[in-house]
């Protein structure tokens, strides 16, 4: 899922990178730096687990020096553990006074380098490897990694042993850090607006985004690139999350609050032809069902030809009450006996179907707000397609203006790789998004939680979507 919208904000980051080092380049206040790079959307769970593992190495380092005292308590051991745990907090800054170490320390250091992740193995060698050279031999391999530091390749001078495992950081540091400012960003948040606008992000939205993001960032000092891409990463995350999360009540949770008044919940679904309306109403009718709900379904839509053995198959498929009149009947007074008959019969939910209409077309909109009266439902939930990007975000302002929306539900948001609608619709009209629709079975709706829409947004491009997860 959202595809376009992951790498338009993956691009920003790595912009603003490129930026602040060629600068620093020509400033002479770059050097590289030993450590692993992050990449931009795993940046998040990477950072976590830097975290995780600096702890683990802290707590097992002791324990390795401990099993090393037992066996000989030197004080030259003593000092080469002090300062191997010196050259871990300082990130790999070289030491000119550091001994050589004694055979048996550095057959433990490399069993450790054996049981660590490779990255943690990378890591320790190179301190290894940079303790042992000598100061003269140290500076002249700064200055060869400065010179040609857009190749991104590390000088291995080491034993033979390490050449195979060496690999390049990709990470530097600015001798002097960087201060991001708005002459940094205006080019890259140019870009990501237009990127924005192209992956069918209403203009509002967009402009929110890129403004929120420039606020954040403008003013954050850089000491290492790996600062680049957390500080981005967190100014779009944090720009989207206030994007995408508009409060409201879940309409499981209303459906508990009308039941505790032994009334049931009332919803009418809205929107054009096309959407995937009453596969929609089949799915959630199925959900509650399976949530140990009784449904029923009125089948408002007497304009459409086949529309009424369109809903009659899925009312059938899922099991559920199905309250119908004949092609061309007042659709308002099957929508008022639908409410009826779940009163009568201590149903908790009537699910209406309208007729799929135009936001241009008047009568049809006079219709719907006929029903709206007679009905006096609830909720009133817009049903759009997802894949439609801006075009359904205009249809629910139009809809919203007309008889006041209460909600969105947004079908084929799995095949969305844009995510324009998804960004946008919430924001635009000022309504929640209750559900997404996520594939063509009747299992296939998800209750939208801001949280879980965040997390798609920024993880890896190859995540999978579980649409279970809660």
């Amino acid at each position: 899922m959202f595809e376009s919208l992951k790498k338009k904000f993956s691009r920003t980051s790595d912009k603003l990178e490129e930026e602040l080092i060629e600068e620093a380049q020509e400033e002479n206040n770059l050097e590289e730096e030993s450590g692993k790079k992050f990449s931009f959307f795993s940046f998040g769970g990477k950072d976590k687990k830097e975290e995780n593992d600096s702890e683990s190495d802290v707590a097992e380092i002791p324990q390795e020096v401990e099993s090393i005292q037992e066996t000989d308590t030197s004080d030259d051991e003593t000092s080469d553990d002090k300062d191997e745990k010196s050259g871990f907090w300082s990130f790999g800054k070289k030491s000119s006074d550091n001994k050589e170490e004694p055979q048996e320390e550095e057959e433990s250091a490399e069993e450790i380098q054996e049981e660590e992740e490779p990255k943690k193995s990378h890591f320790w060698s190179r301190n290894k490897e940079e303790d042992t050279e000598e100061s003269e031999d140290a500076d002249e391999k700064t200055e060869e990694k400065k010179s040609r530091f857009w190749s991104r390749n590390k000088d291995n001078d080491s034993s033979e042993e390490n050449d195979e495992d060496e690999e390049p950081s990709g990470m530097f540091s600015f001798i002097t850090a960087k201060t991001i400012s708005e002459k940094h960003l205006e080019d890259i948040l140019w870009e990501l607006e237009m990127g924005l606008l192209e992956g069918d992000v209403a203009m509002e939205v967009a402009s929110a985004v890129v403004d929120s993001v420039k606020d954040d960032l403008v003013g954050r000092k850089i000491k290492r690139s790996n600062d680049i891409t957390e500080y981005t990463y967190n100014a779009l995350r944090n720009a989207v999350a206030e994007i995408i999360d508009i409060p409201g009540k879940s309409m499981t949770e209303m459906i508990e609050a009308k039941k505790a008044q032994g009334e049931p919940l009332v919803v009418m679904f809205v929107g054009i032809n096309g959407t995937g309306k009453t596969t929609t109403i089949g799915k959630l009718a199925n959900y509650y069902l399976k949530k140990g709900y009784t449904p029923v379904i009125a089948a408002a839509d007497t304009f459409r030809a086949g529309a009424i053995e369109q809903v009659n198959y899925h009312a059938d498929k899922v099991g559920v009450k199905l309250i119908k009149h004949q092609k061309g009947s007042d659709p308002a007074a099957v929508a008022f006996d639908a409410v009826e008959h779940a009163k009568a019969q201590g149903k908790e939910l009537v699910l209406i179907d309208t007729a799929g209409r135009m936001q241009t077309n008047t009568n049809l909109m006079d219709e719907m707000k006929k029903i709206k009266r007679v009905a006096k439902p609830d909720l009133v939930v817009f049903v759009g397609d997802a894949l439609t990007g801006n075009d359904a975000t205009q249809q629910a302002s139009k809809f919203n203006e007309a008889i006041d929306l209460d909600g969105v539900i947004l079908t084929k948001a799995d095949a969305d790789s844009k995510g324009g609608a998804s960004l946008s619709i919430g924001y635009v009209i000022k309504k929640p998004i209750l559900f997404l629709g996520m594939g063509q079975g009747y299992d296939d709706i998800k209750e939208y939680d801001a949280d879980w829409m965040l997390n798609q947004l920024f993880s890896e491009s190859g995540e999978e979507v579980n649409i279970n997860e809660a």
